[in-house]
């Protein structure tokens, strides 16, 4: 393929997506990153698109939603390894609040083995995983239906949260900065995941690497609210991914990394995959000293002490060095 017609082709699933990974051109135009990311310049330079933290979005500054199509085929091992990281975090009778988007729904899958569980969810394409878990009950909020992500929004939807107390919450979003936290392009969907937030004793954030270092318009965690980042392992190249994720755990969000290489089966996570584990430096919003990190792993799970500010900067420094 000609150079300019890959461009053609990458600026297309841009204006298609809004924001892609440089992992997911490269593999679409069946080429290097390497080359992938000297085209990105090259559009770039003519005004035609923004680089952003280890891929492309649209020019303007702030990324706008993809629609769930678009979304459902990016990035999917990466979902992949994070939702096996992250369903180590839920324990047998909890209750919890499942946001929107297509890790969550990864998430819920998973969730389906974990006896006595409530979920409550503004997601269709959450509660239709869950919905043949025999021993999980599945709460619906009220609210008007948003087709572009199957999700639950408005008014409706923000009052049945209230008086409603669990403990933890897990949202996704469209991107999350160390500055900002996490944020999506859709002002009714903030709404909501912020009421989500209200609701738990603890936030767990799903977002892949792509997202690190993303701003969007609508702010819906604030940073000293995150408990909890599970993401997966950024690029070699990708310095900024690591950056930010410095500066998040400089601001004490606990991190759990994942690799890439999770199991498309839905079942635990292989004994071979990789991870690295952040703790917080101090006492976090619904946070209890001590409380162990769990990963869906063949073996039992590892619980995780708390650890050192000192010892976390080592950690994510690790990630800069690989």
């Amino acid at each position: 393929m000609f150079a300019a017609e890959r461009r053609q082709l990458i600026l297309e699933m841009v204006r298609a997506n809004g924001a892609v990974s440089l992992r997911e051109l490269a593999r679409v135009v069946q080429t290097s990153e390497v080359t992938v990311r000297r085209d990105v310049r090259a559009l770039e330079a003519e005004g035609l698109l923004d680089r952003r933290h280890g891929g492309a979005v649209l020019p303007g500054g702030f990324t706008r939603e993809s629609g769930f199509p678009q979304k459902s085929h990016l990035a999917t091992a990466e979902k992949t390894a994070i939702a096996d990281l992250a369903a180590g975090l839920v324990q047998e009778g909890e209750a919890i609040v499942v946001g929107a988007g297509t890790t969550t729904q990864e998430l819920a899958r998973r969730l389906a083995r974990v006896p006595g569980l409530t979920v409550v969810t503004n997601s269709l394409l959450v509660a239709q995983a869950l919905a043949h878990a025999n021993r999980v009950e599945v709460v619906m909020t009220g609210g008007t239906l948003r087709g572009s992500n199957y999700a639950l929004v408005g008014s409706g939807a923000e009052q049945s949260l209230q008086g409603l107390r669990v403990s933890k919450a897990f949202l996704s979003g469209s991107g999350l900065t160390a500055e900002r936290g996490l944020s999506t392009s859709n002002m009714l969907s903030a709404s909501v995941d912020r009421a989500l937030v209200q609701a738990a004793a603890e936030v767990v954030i799903l977002a892949d690497h792509t997202k690190l270092g993303t701003d969007t318009m609508f702010q819906t965690v604030p940073t000293d609210v995150i408990t909890r980042l599970v993401t997966d392992d950024p690029p070699a190249h990708d310095d900024r991914a690591v950056t930010e994720l410095q500066a998040l755990a400089d601001q004490g969000v606990q991190i759990a990394v994942a690799g890439a290489s999770g199991n498309p089966g839905g079942d635990q996570v292989p004994a071979r995959q990789q991870r690295r584990d952040v703790s917080l430096p101090g006492p976090r919003r619904g946070h209890v000293p001590g409380a162990g990190l769990r990963t869906a792993t063949a073996a039992a799970a590892t619980a995780l002490g708390e650890q050192g500010a000192a010892e976390q900067r080592a950690r994510v420094a690790d990630l800069r060095r690989r």
